[in-house]
């Protein structure tokens, strides 16, 4: 990049505003370091390292330390917040679109290797943030889409009865049981789906049925062999093993030798047990369902009620939105915003319905 002759103040403000960025940025990759260990400590400082070459750029155009710099942007002070706070993968994430918004393509005095260093730094981030996203439990993307759920589906019903005209007891009543059902439903769907799984993954295990009869096969032509083609072992591997397994188990003089084995255990890592499946659902269905009949219980009514309600299934909308955002790498604000107008119009939709029949029953 070919950079001016003359530089304005104008250009050395931003030169300034660069610099607390970059060190900024820098600390904030310092401190997610300081939470990691391993290859992912490394990545990270390396990050550090080379935001502070950066630094070096600007620091070297403006002469010398400026008497005054401005504050870092927003992003970055909430990144670093975060960092010290959390150090948890939405900083990643978040760290992940702000790289993504390198302000060096357009920026005369920057080098072009700068320019390069930052889209390069996306990449790196995004497979951090990918690592931490593989680590995320199961639990915790079940906790936000159950929530979710919950929030989604009780407010719709207590818009529709509300809207019919009935006593804010009758929409309380009614905010409950959809909650009560709901949260049932849910844990036990998740209940016969985990145990369904669960058996069927057992069902296809190897099992030790002709263990005790492996000491007396023929050593050169046993059918042994033909299990282990069955799990997918090419054919000349699954004889030497098979020969290596008969020679083992003669010298023990039982039968379970290299037959490898799957417990049902193994898979409980996989698929979790059915009864903790189904009591996490249910919660976190619950502690959605619940925030829209909050209103009510807490004895309010008619509109004010209606519009409590929509308040706080609102903010909580927007926060299930912006966490599915960060996991996925999308943009937070946009997730948050559509998940708050998927939830609006579907409320909005048994509203109008329960105008309707609350009409037609007058």
């Amino acid at each position: 990049m070919s950079a001016p002759a003359a530089p304005t103040d104008r250009d050395r403000r931003r030169w300034a505003r660069y610099l607390v960025n970059e060190r900024a940025e820098a600390r904030v990759y310092r401190e997610l370091a300081d939470r990691r260990t391993g290859e992912e400590r490394e990545i990270l400082l390396a990050l550090a390292e080379a935001e502070g070459r950066h630094e070096d750029h600007w620091l070297q155009l403006l002469g010398a330390e400026p008497a005054r710099l401005p504050r870092p942007d927003a992003r970055t002070r909430l990144l670093g917040w975060m960092a010290r706070s959390f150090g948890s993968i939405f900083v990643l994430a978040l760290a992940q679109n702000a790289e993504a918004r390198s302000p060096y393509d357009d920026e005369p005095f920057a080098s072009s290797r700068m320019a390069a260093d930052e889209k390069v730094h996306h990449e790196v981030v995004r497979g951090l943030a990918a690592r931490g996203r593989r680590r995320l439990s199961g639990t915790f993307r079940a906790a936000v889409f159950g929530a979710n759920d919950g929030l989604v589906s009780n407010l719709a019903l207590v818009m529709g009865i509300g809207a019919t005209g009935v006593s804010g007891q009758f929409v309380l009543f009614s905010g409950i049981a959809g909650l009560l059902a709901g949260a049932l439903s849910m844990g036990a769907g998740e209940f016969v789906s985990v145990r369904s799984q669960r058996e069927l993954l057992a069902a296809t295990e190897p099992s030790d049925y002709a263990d005790g009869a492996i000491p007396h096969l023929d050593i050169d032509a046993n059918e042994l062999a033909l299990v282990y083609r069955t799990r997918g072992m090419p054919e000349a591997e699954a004889s030497a093993r098979a020969r290596r397994a008969v020679q083992a188990a003669r010298a023990l003089g039982q039968g379970r030798a290299e037959t490898g084995p799957i417990t049902v255990a193994d898979h409980g890592e996989v698929v979790g047990t059915a009864w903790g499946a189904a009591l996490s659902s249910f919660l976190f269905f619950a502690s959605g369902a619940i925030i829209p009949v909050l209103p009510w219980i807490f004895g309010l009514a008619g509109t004010a009620a209606v519009i409590v309600a929509l308040l706080l299934v609102g903010v909580a909308l927007m926060c299930t939105g912006a966490a599915v955002g960060l996991l996925s790498g999308a943009p937070p604000l946009r997730r948050a915003l559509r998940q708050l107008a998927i939830g609006f119009g579907a409320a909005g939709i048994t509203y109008l319905l329960g105008l309707l029949f609350g009409v037609s029953l007058g």
